[in-house]
């Protein structure tokens, strides 16, 4: 294991193991393989992930659905991810994270396949759950996995390991887009995509945790204490990205009266800007510490929906997404190193309850704003985001206990 010198109050890896999942890395383990397996994982969950997104516009038009019974079977790739959580929890503590990594990625794989070619809504359904229960458990055990690899690192690793789960983002939506532009169908695209999971997960597979840890206790449990105060941070951090994601280009073109043709530059600024500060995010967490990291990044946030809703040019609202971006990059990687420094609850537990809490936000988020939007307004709702942001940047402090 590689040691070094820290700041004091400014550790950035655990000096003390969780429960559920193994305290380290085997004495002879290659810790660096094993980051890059790990880095492997994260882009092909978020590869994966993001493919169904261009694919979205056959389904709706294979199954003959309109835009309500859609967003109804968008719902399930949350529900599916949320109810699949605490299963891969238990399943990584008690069998392995690589069993669970290529289980949940069959079925990512599977629920794609079917999602490119059923054609009624009963049918997509299941299948969409299923998809979404394979992204879920994808994103439980690959975050077990990092905080495992990060503390046998004795370096910051988390927000390297999320920055490539956004770039698999940004190749999956995109490479689909372009097979699609090529001529290629739905289901052959969804081959092209699954052909790419199966590979790639054959490259990582040797270098994923082989080792089981402690199994006993309940496969659910409440957050409490310390988890349960990032997993609310979570919460808002992601209720954030699902907010920027589903009303960025609604507010560019209703408020700002931008052109429905450049309206979907607001979350691309903004997945570009969270994507690079997660690459280059680890040196900075390192120098001026997890807790710094997430009060700059609240306020960063913050600042950027203040500068969405100035009554300004649409153009100035794209700087304002673009620092949402960068506030929002490194906030809920500190948050999943910093659960495996407490000992509130095994890992295995609290993994899945902050990745829960966090997944309720994305899909909170959406509505949140509508409601608040038909209430006051739509720059009203991203204020009180922006003060939602303000209290994760003040909450930091408690991340140096």
């Amino acid at each position: 294991m590689i040691s070094r010198r820290r700041r004091p109050g400014r550790d950035v890896v655990p000096a003390m193991a969780g429960e559920g999942i193994p305290a380290s890395l085997p004495a002879d383990a290659d810790w660096p393989a094993r980051g890059v397996a790990t880095a492997l994982v994260f882009f092909t969950t978020g590869f994966g992930m993001a493919a169904w997104a261009p694919l979205v516009p056959f389904a709706k038009a294979r199954a003959g659905i309109d835009d309500g019974m859609l967003g109804i079977l968008l719902l399930g790739l949350g529900v599916g991810s949320i109810v699949a959580m605490p299963i891969a929890g238990a399943g990584a503590a008690r069998y392995s994270g690589r069993i669970v990594l290529i289980v949940a990625t069959a079925l990512m794989g599977a629920g794609l396949l079917l999602l490119s070619v059923l054609d009624s809504f009963l049918l997509l359904a299941p299948a969409m759950l299923a998809f979404g229960a394979g992204v879920g458990s994808c994103d439980v055990a690959m975050n077990m996995q990092a905080i495992v690899v990060e503390r046998a690192s004795g370096r910051a690793m988390m927000s390297r390991f999320h920055g490539m789960f956004s770039l698999g983002g940004i190749v999956g939506a995109g490479g689909v887009a372009a097979l699609l532009g090529a001529g290629l169908s739905s289901l052959a695209a969804a081959f092209c995509v699954v052909g790419a999971l199966a590979l790639a997960l054959a490259l990582a597979a040797p270098n994923l945790l082989s080792e089981a840890g402690e199994t006993a206790g309940p496969m659910f449990a409440v957050p409490r204490g310390f988890v349960l105060l990032i997993g609310a941070l979570c919460f808002v951090s992601f209720l954030t990205e699902g907010s920027i994601l589903d009303w960025s280009a609604v507010f560019l073109t209703t408020v700002k009266g931008a052109d429905m043709r450049v309206a979907g530059l607001g979350y691309a600024v903004f997945s570009v800007t969270m994507t690079a500060g997660r690459l280059a995010g680890d040196r900075a967490v390192e120098r001026f510490g997890g807790p710094g990291m997430v009060a700059f990044g609240g306020a960063c946030a913050a600042l950027g929906l203040v500068v969405v809703i100035l009554p300004l040019s649409w153009q100035v609202s794209l700087i304002g997404y673009a620092l949402v971006g960068l506030g929002s990059a490194n906030i809920v990687p500190v948050l999943f190193t910093s659960v495996g420094r407490q000992t509130a609850m095994p890992e295995h537990l609290a993994v899945p309850a902050i990745t829960t809490l966090g997944y309720a936000g994305i899909l909170a988020g959406p509505a949140a704003i509508g409601f608040v939007s038909r209430i006051a307004s739509l720059s009203g709702a991203f204020l009180i985001l922006a003060v939602m942001l303000l209290v994760v940047a003040a909450a930091a402090r408690e991340l140096r206990a």
